[in-house]
């Protein structure tokens, strides 16, 4: 039996295409003592997954030959560890593959759920970085303005329905009028702009009358810089991600810092989910609360196959997703 696996068969210099990866298939892995083979269901597509191929960030430079990398959820086949057994549905580091092994102390048991994907959504990584982000850094009050980029995206889409759900005003920025519709109409934004559209500024000061609280930004760049414009005075922007800057080796960075944030007495912080692990159970509760009484409606843009993998990465930094955007590799279990 072999394991399907795809890898960096080169690094990009701009635009990601198909040609950056390839799919090989190599001899089953086997698990040591104290590790678990595990088998890969759904996979977490990220737009950090471009910015892996930058070079380091929170973790090591992903490499020409080597399988890409992810966060999966799998289904333990063969444990090697008193820690778990065989079914056991787990939460891991994982790679672009079939299969993997891994140290049964490094990965982490999830609860049934009527839905496995909701563990990678909702109650998985989106859901935990919408939530931390904004209630850590943003710490948005009733009444507030919250703007949010990428805002039909994985993350920005449950900040404006987190938002909304303390009553703040949200109002988004996402890509094509057809999107921003279904920001609005879906996923209940007070208002969405369409930032592919002439007059940026002019939109962000009708939709944001009384200036912006709580920026959380998914895209840095040129939208970084204008929505810094419409800052109020103790301003709390939340740095999440800079998508706009991923699939270029010729990145722009707001032209208005420092002193934008001096003038108006800024705070600017990014994260990243891992920071606030400790406080996971309290978003679960809050996250289960609000999907229950319909504040918070779950998205999920799921692509069939691990050979569409490449297509998925490469269509989300595109921006073509709506929610959070996963690769199914297996059938959920029975």
């Amino acid at each position: 039996m072999t394991n399907r696996q795809i890898t960096i068969a080169e690094l990009p210099t701009d635009a990601l295409t198909p040609a950056h990866f390839k799919q090989v298939e190599s001899a089953m892995p086997e698990a040591g003592e104290g590790e678990v083979l595990l088998r890969v269901i759904l996979m977490s597509i990220d737009a950090a997954n471009r910015s892996w191929m930058k070079g380091a960030t929170y973790r090591a430079a992903v490499q020409a030959g080597d399988a890409m990398p992810t966060y999966a959820i799998c289904e333990v086949v063969q444990s090697n560890s008193p820690k778990l057994a065989v079914g056991d549905i787990v939460e891991a580091e994982a790679t672009w593959s079939d299969y993997i092994t891994a140290k049964a102390h490094k990965v982490q048991k999830l609860p049934k759920v009527d839905r496995l994907s909701h563990l990678m959504s909702v109650y998985g990584i989106a859901g935990k970085t919408a939530f931390h982000g904004l209630m850590s850094i943003g710490k948005p009050m009733a009444g507030e303005t919250v703007l949010v980029s990428a805002a039909a995206g994985s993350v920005g889409g449950y900040v404006g329905q987190i938002a909304k759900a303390l009553g703040c005003h949200v109002v988004g920025i996402a890509g094509g009028a057809e999107k921003c519709q279904w920001v609005q109409d879906e996923l209940g934004f007070d208002a969405c702009i369409d930032y592919r559209e002439a007059g940026l500024s002019k939109a962000l000061k009708a939709a944001c009358p009384n200036g912006v609280d709580v920026y959380f930004d998914n895209v840095g760049g040129k939208i970084l810089e204008r929505a810094l414009n419409f800052m109020n005075e103790q301003g709390r922007v939340v740095c999440c991600g800079a998508i706009s800057q991923y699939d270029t080796d010729n990145p722009t960075g707001p032209r208005n810092l420092p002193g934008v944030l001096v003038v108006k007495r800024l705070k600017m912080e990014g994260f990243i989910v891992m920071d606030f692990a400790h406080n996971d159970a309290k978003c679960i509760r809050a996250m289960q609360h609000w999907v229950s009484t319909g504040q918070i409606k779950v998205t999920e843009d799921i692509v069939e196959g691990l050979e569409n993998a490449p297509a998925a990465l490469i269509g989300l930094l595109a921006g073509d997703n709506k929610g959070k955007r996963l690769v199914r590799v297996a059938a959920d279990p029975v």
